[in-house]
């Protein structure tokens, strides 16, 4: 399907590094750029509105001066996630700041995209939307999304359940516009998958978290290197809805995954060292499995291009007739 014209010619592959909380800030962004991959991160990991204000300004002075230095290498575009749910108390004050800096690519997620749309519209950038669902998937389409991104099961934070061949095969019927896909995306043979099930772009997180520019800490980093499958807990008992967590990160405060209780708890009912959601209990998604080493984003990116490549050129299998 055709892409938006922001990204038509301006990607080395065809990824977006997703946002992660408390994980992609600007030097994560600006190396994914810099590498030809869209750079994102969430609103709010910039505290205040006023930090985003400079965050802003610091990545848009750095993609220029990259530009500048090596006019045929642009960087890819950057992006930034909004929570747009009512409870959020930073929604407003920060799409403003979104739309004083006209920034080029904006995705939406928990709640109704709308007002970001009309906002963002404006000034003529671009607005896709995270869903979960077929049924989220049409009333983003409703609300004027440019694009969709099915975050399937297996990926880190909070995914839905449906598997992606199911997922994106299920958009596809009612959506031909640009539609991305996330879940357990690491290499470049991944998001050549992604393309032949339907997806535009593929969705990388927990891969780019494992990276020397993440701000995610060194131990962080070391768990998922160290990870596999087994060693996730799928649960909604710590943020209320169902997210991959690292089993390591739970148990290292005392907590027993085994009796955790049957709906979203005080944290410190469960230990008394207080363990905070995100910031001491991290996620990871399924793609641990084959994530064994830190390289930097340079080194990652021409590392999924060569499989990329080597995926694509991949003849027709030999047990076809004819």
């Amino acid at each position: 399907m055709p892409l938006p014209a922001l990204f038509q010619g301006a990607l080395s592959i065809p990824v977006i590094g997703s946002p992660m909380f408390l994980v992609s800030f600007p030097p994560l962004v600006t190396a994914l750029c810099k590498a030809g991959v869209v750079g994102t991160f969430p609103h709010v990991n910039a505290r205040p509105t006023a930090q985003l204000d400079e965050w802003l300004t610091a990545i848009e002075r750095d993609l220029a001066e990259a530009s500048a230095a090596a006019p045929l290498a642009t960087p890819a575009p950057y992006g930034i996630n909004l929570v747009v749910h009512h409870s959020n108390p930073r929604f407003e004050p920060d799409l403003e700041v979104v739309v004083a800096h006209r920034v080029p690519f904006v995705i939406t997620c928990l709640g109704n995209p709308a007002p970001v749309v009309q906002a963002v519209h404006g000034y003529g950038g671009t607005v896709f939307c995270d869903v979960t669902s077929a049924g989220h998937a049409r009333k983003s389409v409703r609300a004027g999304v440019d694009g969709l991104i099915c975050v399937g099961a297996g990926a880190g934070g909070h995914a839905s359940s449906q598997s992606a061949f199911s997922l994106v095969r299920e958009i596809r019927e009612f959506w031909d516009g640009c539609l991305v896909l996330g879940g357990a995306i690491n290499d470049g043979w991944q998001v050549r998958a992604a393309e032949t099930l339907g997806a535009d772009l593929a969705y990388v997180g927990t891969r780019f978290l494992a990276t020397r520019e993440s701000q995610a800490v060194d131990d962080y980093k070391r768990m998922v290197v160290e990870a596999g499958v087994a060693d996730l807990v799928n649960t909604d008992r710590f943020s209320g809805v169902p997210a991959n967590f690292l089993r390591a990160s739970i148990e290292r405060f005392g907590i027993d995954v085994a009796s955790l209780p049957p709906k979203k708890p005080d944290m410190a009912s469960l230990t008394d060292s207080n363990a905070r959601v995100w910031k001491d209990l991290w996620s990871a998604g399924q793609g641990v499995a084959t994530i064994h080493d830190i390289p930097s984003v340079a080194e990652l990116v021409e590392r999924i291009a060569r499989e990329y490549r080597a995926a694509c050129a991949l003849p027709p299998s030999a047990a076809l007739r004819g």
